[in-house]
Parts: structure tokens; sequence; C-alpha cells
């Protein structure tokens, strides 16, 4: 049985087509890579694959209520998805392409963490979003 299939079933979804070639295009993305339903679906259509785009808008609800992926809203109403994991990160956004990028810096996390603890608080969970403009904005 695929990693995929496994994935799919141990998050309590049925295993079909469109889920795991959605799940598919999620695990194979790189270190970093965040995909809009958009995205997604024009993989799809340069893999040849015929799922609509009412199905990976669908598939990625479905996937996030299992807990499958993490969906990221950003300003203007952009939204991309990656798979979940354990490990904490951050994002940095262009605001002119739309690409996003991850960070995680141990010298960012530890002086959050000093911040709270001299607030009286232990982190729990964080998100950090940072906005500016990319290099290759305009080749986008």
């Amino acid at each position: 049985m695929s990693v995929e299939n496994q994935e799919l079933r141990k998050a309590g979804l049925k295993v079909t087509l469109p889920r795991v070639k959605i799940y598919q295009i999620l695990e194979q993305a790189g270190e970093g890579d965040h995909f809009s339903a958009e995205d997604i679906y024009k993989l799809l259509m340069e893999r040849g694959e015929d799922v609509g785009l009412a199905t990976v808008y669908r598939v990625l609800t479905q996937f996030e209520a299992a807990g499958l992926v993490t969906r990221h809203h950003f300003e203007g109403g952009h939204s991309v998805f990656e798979l979940a994991r354990d490990e904490e990160h951050d994002h940095i956004v262009c605001v002119k392409s739309g690409i996003v990028k991850e960070f995680n810096d141990p010298r960012l996390n530890e002086l959050l963490n000093e911040i709270a603890e001299s607030m009286g608080f232990t982190v729990t969970d964080r998100t950090i979003y940072l906005y500016g403009v990319h290099k290759d904005a305009d080749e986008k």
C-alpha cells in the first residue's frame, strides 16, 4: 500500500484517485513550497489528470478537516496549503507575486520565547507572516 493511501486511510478518508493525486502533489513539493488550489489544479492539468477545480477545493478542505494539510490565509484573500507537520516555521509572502517562502530561525524562536516568558507566558503556538517584495516578483 502506498504512503498516500496509508495517510488517507489513517485520516479516515476514502482513497480516491483525486485525493491520491492531490496528496502526491503536496507530498512531492520542494522544501518550503506552498500551493494554492489553483496551483494544484494547474499541475494536475499539466499532468493530464481530469480533476476539476471544484474537486481540488473540496479535497483540500477535507484534507484540512482531517489534519493532513495546513491552510495559510494571507492578506488579500490569498490562501495556500502545505502538508501538516510538527516542526515550527514562519512564512514570508511577496505582496506582488504571491510567492510564499518559509523559514525557521533559532534566534527568532529564542527571542520570542524570552519575550513570552518575561510576560509570564509559555508559547504553545504561533503564526508569523512577513510581507515584502521578492526579488523575482516581476518575473511571475
